[in-house]
């Protein structure tokens, strides 16, 4: 397949504004919940809202981590990166901004190499083609952004309108 038809950098950036636009929307509105509200075992996979958000920010930085050569290790992908929602959110930020910036500079070049990984729940090395990894990372995201506003909507909160399209320009 064709790296250009499959997945472009254009693609890239706009999905990574996305991203932090999201993200920035969901946190304000999680910053509403009491600690205990957040942390509330909801029977998602990641059990909770903040179980769910720590899932994202550590699966990023995983990623992250590969696509630019700088590792990052976790035991699990329900590690606990951050105990303090303060602490989470900041942090979510500033890997917000990374992701930005990275995907701001991604190259035609780059999305038609494979990326070699060993994923974190298996031993053996797996090696795919960049632009499909790179699609995965930000369908991830979105996936578990998914299961936040569901958690939300079971709490009687609207999270609004979360589609890509609503995004505003600017971002």
């Amino acid at each position: 397949m064709n790296t250009c038809a499959a997945l472009d950098k254009n693609f890239a950036s706009t999905m990574a504004s996305y991203n932090k636009w999201m993200n920035r929307r969901l946190y304000d509105v999680v910053a509403t919940l009491d600690d205990e509200t957040r942390k509330k075992d909801m029977g998602a996979f990641f059990k909770s809202v903040h179980g769910t958000l720590n899932h994202i920010l550590l699966a990023d930085k995983i990623w992250m981590g590969r696509f630019v050569q700088d590792p990052f290790s976790a035991k699990a992908l329900s590690e606990e990166l951050y105990a303090d929602f303060n602490e989470l959110r900041s942090e979510r930020a500033k890997q917000d901004q990374r992701i930005v910036e990275w995907a701001v500079g991604l190259s035609a070049e780059e999305l038609a190499e494979d990326l070699r990984f060993k994923p974190v729940t298996a031993a053996q090395e797996k090696v795919l083609p960049m632009w499909l990894v790179v699609t995965h990372f930000f369908n991830h995201q979105t996936h578990h952004r998914g299961q936040i506003t569901t958690l939300l909507m079971q709490l009687g909160i609207d999270p609004g309108a979360t589609d890509l399209p609503v995004m505003p320009r600017s971002e």
